[in-house]
């Protein structure tokens, strides 16, 4: 049984992969002086590609009363990202970087604020519409 709709948990995911991708651009910010450092990127079509490969199999339980099976939460897919190489050989391009921060923070609040939606509309129905 499904306590909460798919929607919740399609919003999760969509925070789990925000934070995933925030730290990975805090890290690449942070080696921004290091030598032959290359950046890097959270990839979101490989993610959601194997989400959607881990839904579509089917997986068994052997009985009713067991716990539904979730897809994996691992969607800490990190590949390089293109670059242009410094003197130092570092690829970090600050801008880039400052770009994807402020993009990927709009992202994350859009989601919180639809998640928090979803669980005011929970509450109200909870309190009888009060």
């Amino acid at each position: 049984m499904n306590l909460f709709s798919g929607s919740i948990s399609q919003l999760e995911q969509g925070l789990h992969y925000s934070s995933v991708k925030q730290k990975v651009i805090s890290n690449n910010i942070a080696n921004i002086d290091t030598p032959n450092y290359k950046s890097k990127d959270v990839d979101f079509n490989e993610i959601l590609q194997s989400e959607m490969k881990m839904s579509s199999s089917s997986i068994k339980v052997s009985d009713p009363r067991h716990f539904p099976i979730s897809a994996s939460q691992n969607s800490s897919t990190i590949t390089s990202k293109m670059y242009s190489v410094r003197e130092n050989g570092n690829g970090v391009d600050m801008d880039r970087e400052m770009a994807e921060l402020a993009t990927n923070q709009i992202y994350y609040d859009a989601l919180v604020e639809r998640i928090s939606g979803k669980f005011g509309s929970l509450n109200s129905v909870i309190r009888g519409g009060k």
